[in-house]
């Protein structure tokens, strides 16, 4: 409840006070001293003696009313598995096995390790320790860092409001394939036989041998031609009309997101004690299952093999750096907005140590999960696992349940791993929207951080409405454009500028220092080094490669046409855009000459607000 002192003022021409304004940062003003008096209102100050001279005495009544404070997590635990929920995610499954194997198998390590090391890691820590010491979200934060970057937490917003737009479609895929097996309980998984009305000639199961080179499987065929439906579509140029049912899981992944996230920390901070470990009972359950079928073996083998010639191929090295970046998740604003609730003087550095390297042995860990069943489709159908395997989404909704269909139990099996699929795939989806959340709510306090809950509501019906083009029969590969074009590109640049602004223009030493005030003592030489030189080199290397590979990003067999190459090309160039746009528009409001200008666009604004006493940005 917020309560009102009135307070009798008297000026002599000169200003009551200073002014808060949207997004600072401040401390709640003391309530005025008084003497005893009834609750129902304060003492008033003692009357001044009548003015002998000249100046006029006005009487003002201002009302000082304290700012709410901002939250906290309620246990340490619940950030952790927050952060831990947001790094793992599908990608974890789907990709770096995938990705492990091409790429040398257990030779890729190698690779990955040293970006873990000199790129990922340095900013992971970089963003919780920012997060931590600001308290406030990927907006109001460059206020105190350097105000002519604030275009970088508008295009962490545009980028996080893309991928709300593609990657709960995805969920919502996982979701359909739940209810059709919750439906199956006392039956068969549709996807086991050919006899089902959505069905071709060319379906032939697994078990049989495939003489037709053309031949598809039940599985593939349930994906491509039941839930998607995408036959129904001629590509992006006609994608056809909205399908209910998957527009209907769609909204049901949307529902349990608001839930998730309307009253902030106090609502997250439950949900993820369910979604960010459920995986891992089910990972493990998957993989005592997985190493007992037949072919499972051969399938670890294959996956865990070191080829050393690869790692003289640059692509394999490019491939680690790009795993471990996404899988990590810097540039989000994730992780500033989960950090921004923790209390000052928490171990941020520990906490960066350990939920990164759990996140990799995850990665690591879902490799035995995939390969251990590759091995064993591979025995079942007599083929090489390089034929089995595929990448991405089809791994998981193709690959993965056709094996979990000629399995004993299989019903029980296909159940618990699409629950897993959706669990990994909410923690995700929940820190990208908490970060748009949260930089806004603190941004514009008054506005939306007191009316969070209908400001999530109308942010959630918004992004859904964006959406529902991803559930036409066409929508999956507007789903691979958003991909690409939406984060994909557009991240990697906006994370230099955030690394370039943060260790260059506001300087290691200072960001050492705030580190110092936190934590007791100052980042070592090894960190300051990756933040002044090799991780922003890292993600420029990064960036550069990637827009020369967009292309091959897209991979399938679809041939994206031009236009929509096009268009992918002005959502990153529109999202990039912020970041320069913003410093022409703060240079030309800011007066002064040109030196003056930009000593003070990229200066932090001056606060009186010691940075230990962190008064909290109000939600």
């Amino acid at each position: 409840m917020m309560i009102d002192w009135a307070t009798l003022v008297h000026v002599t021409g000169e200003s009551p006070g200073p002014e808060r304004r949207n997004g600072e940062c401040e401390m709640s003003p003391a309530p005025p001293d008084s003497p005893s008096a009834p609750a129902s209102a304060p003492a008033l100050p003692p009357q001044p003696p009548p003015a002998t001279n000249s100046h006029k005495t006005q009487a003002i009544v201002v009302s000082l009313t304290p700012d709410r404070q901002r939250e906290t997590w309620a246990k340490k635990a619940e950030f952790l598995l927050a952060v831990v929920g947001f790094a793992v995610d599908l990608g974890n499954v789907w990709r770096f096995p995938y990705i492990c194997y091409q790429n040398g198998g257990g030779a890729f390590l190698i690779p990955y390790c040293i970006m873990l090391l000199f790129g990922g890691l340095p900013l992971f820590f970089l963003e919780l320790a920012l997060g931590q010491y600001h308290r406030c979200g990927c907006l109001t934060l460059w206020k105190r860092i350097c105000p002519a970057l604030k275009g970088v937490g508008y295009a962490i917003c545009m980028i996080d409001i893309y991928m709300g737009m593609y990657y709960n479609t995805i969920i919502g895929w996982a979701v359909y394939y739940l209810v059709a097996s919750l439906a199956s309980i006392n039956s068969v998984l549709p996807w086991t036989s050919c006899d089902n009305e959505w069905n071709t000639p060319l379906c032939m199961p697994v078990t049989t041998p495939q003489i037709n080179p053309n031949a598809s499987t039940p599985a593939k065929e349930f994906f491509e031609r039941n839930v998607l439906e995408q036959h129904k579509s001629h590509g992006l140029d006609d994608m056809g009309p909205i399908k209910p049912s998957l527009a209907l899981c769609v909204f049901g992944v949307f529902v349990l997101v608001y839930f998730s996230l309307w009253k902030g920390v106090r609502s997250a901070g439950k949900v993820v004690w369910v979604t960010a470990l459920a995986p891992y009972v089910v990972l493990l359950i998957l993989l005592a299952r997985g190493v007992t079928l037949p072919g499972a073996t051969e399938g670890i083998r294959y996956y865990l093999t070191p080829e050393w010639h690869k790692l003289q191929n640059s692509k394999v090295w490019v491939d680690a750096a790009s795993q471990i970046f996404f899988s990590l998740g810097p540039g989000f604003g994730t992780l500033l907005a989960l950090s921004s609730y923790n209390k000052f003087n928490n171990n941020c550095y520990r906490d960066a140590l350990v939920t990164s390297s759990i996140n990799c042995l995850t990665s690591f860990l879902a490799g035995f999960v995939i390969f251990s069943v590759l091995g064993y489709m591979a025995h079942v159908q007599n083929k090489s696992i390089e034929e089995v395997g595929l990448e991405g989404p089809g791994l998981v909704f193709i690959v993965y349940p056709e094996a979990i269909a000629t399995m004993t139990g299989s019903v029980f099996w296909a159940i618990i791993f699409f629950l897993m699929l959706i669990t990994l795939g909410l923690d995700s989806t929940f820190g990208g929207l908490e970060a748009v959340t949260t930089a806004l709510c603190d941004e514009y306090p008054r506005v939306l951080g007191r009316h969070r809950e209908i400001f999530v509501g109308f942010l959630l019906l918004f992004i859904y409405i964006c959406a529902l083009p991803t559930t036409t029969y066409g929508g999956v590969y507007l789903v691979d454009l958003l991909n690409v074009y939406g984060p994909g590109l557009a991240i990697l640049f906006v994370v230099f500028a955030e690394a370039a602004g943060v260790c260059w223009v506001y300087g290691v030493d200072r960001f050492s220092e705030d580190v110092r005030t936190m934590l007791g003592h100052k980042p070592g030489w090894f960190w300051r080094a990756c933040w002044s030189y090799i991780s922003p080199v890292f993600l420029l290397v990064l960036f550069v490669f990637s827009v020369l590979a967009h292309e091959e990003m897209l991979g399938g067999e679809y041939v994206f046409p031009r236009w929509s190459i096009r268009v992918g090309w002005i959502m990153t160039g529109v999202t990039v855009s912020c970041i320069p746009l913003y410093i022409i528009y703060k240079f030309l409001i800011t007066p002064g000459n040109c030196v003056n200008r930009i000593k003070a666009i990229t200066r932090p604004e001056e606060t009186s607000i010691p940075p230990a006493d962190h008064a909290l940005c109000s939600l």
